[in-house]
């Protein structure tokens, strides 16, 4: 675990820009029975979620069109919650930092840590801005 002062910017990076922190399984599995579209970031103390992953994901939020619900869950810190957003990313394997799109609690598209280790924060929006246009 690491320590609240520690990580506290890094939550703000996204729940600045309207991304909900989920900390208990039971939020994860709320927020993942909405309807509609819902962008899970698996948020991450670790140098490509500072330079890549939370770049991307906020720069992505400029496309027009967006998910209906933008929620986070911190790995080393909300384990719980983490593991059980893992669950609803299965086949998928762990990682973080990572992405993944639902639509109607549905799998429809995923990024991994080695989809945004070492690519540009750039890349990484548009590829979840051709996400978003397809299923939001």
């Amino acid at each position: 675990m690491y320590p609240a002062e520690l990580v506290k910017p890094m939550r703000e990076d996204l729940t600045n820009v309207g991304f909900e922190e989920l900390h208990t399984v039971e939020a994860v599995d709320a927020a993942l029975a909405k309807e509609g579209t819902t962008l899970v970031v698996v948020n991450s103390v670790c140098g490509c979620a500072a330079a890549n992953a939370r770049p991307g994901a906020r720069t992505s939020l400029q496309n027009a069109k967006r998910p209906d619900n933008l929620v986070t869950v911190f790995a080393g810190v909300d384990k719980d919650a983490t593991n059980k957003a893992r669950e609803y990313m299965i086949p998928f394997p762990p990682s973080s930092p990572s992405m993944a799109l639902f639509k109607d609690g549905e799998l429809v598209h995923m990024l991994e840590r080695h989809h945004i280790e070492g690519r540009p924060a750039e890349m990484i929006a548009e590829n979840l801005m051709d996400a978003y246009n397809t299923h939001c």
